[in-house]
């Protein structure tokens, strides 16, 4: 079903709002992190980008794989209702979110060819490969996200700005994690 509608608009504000949306999802996945390690009874800490118990390790395999689960559900589960509501209207700035949500995921599984992030580690322990959880979550998203793009008729040039954006703002939350190690939690 094509919704025609106003397509989306290289603006101020179309800038803005993908720039909060990538900090928000990154504070938001490493806040479901931080969340399930509180559940599970682990004092925690949280920067831009991890989030980790205080005393530096679990107290199981399964709790550590349940935490690391954390973060990538809510991705996922907040990039579904992100399309369920863009395809009962047009909602085009709610797009960066969809978009937030793939690169993210994307770049945790090009992450996993060094050192395993979230769905690898989760994938390793269950005997399904290191790859296996990482390529079906960025297949989802991946799909969620052309289906969007396709259907609301999200330019090119949206896509390459917005990657721009997603690109630069994701750069700078990893880079400053990794130099200054904020403690936010």
């Amino acid at each position: 079903m094509l919704i025609l509608a106003q397509p989306i608009r290289i603006n101020p504000a179309y800038l803005l709002i993908t720039v909060v949306v990538v900090v928000a999802s990154w504070l938001l996945h490493e806040g479901a992190h931080y969340l399930a390690g509180i559940a599970l009874g682990y004092p925690m800490a949280m920067t831009l980008n991890t989030a980790y118990p205080v005393s530096g390790s679990y107290n199981s395999s399964a709790h550590e794989q349940w935490i690391s689960a954390a973060g990538p559900l809510f991705t996922l589960l907040s990039a579904i209702l992100v399309f369920v509501l863009m395809g009962k209207g047009r909602r085009p700035l709610l797009y960066p979110v969809l978009f937030t949500a793939f690169y993210m995921r994307l770049l945790a599984g090009i992450i996993s060819l060094f050192n395993p992030n979230d769905e690898a580690r989760i994938s390793s322990w269950l005997g399904l490969g290191r790859f296996t959880l990482p390529l079906l979550v960025v297949a989802i998203l991946g799909w969620l996200l052309y289906k969007r793009a396709s259907e609301q008729g999200v330019s090119r040039r949206v896509n390459w700005v917005t990657l721009l954006v997603v690109m630069v703002v994701a750069s700078a939350i990893v880079l400053s994690d990794q130099f200054f190690r904020l403690r936010l939690l």
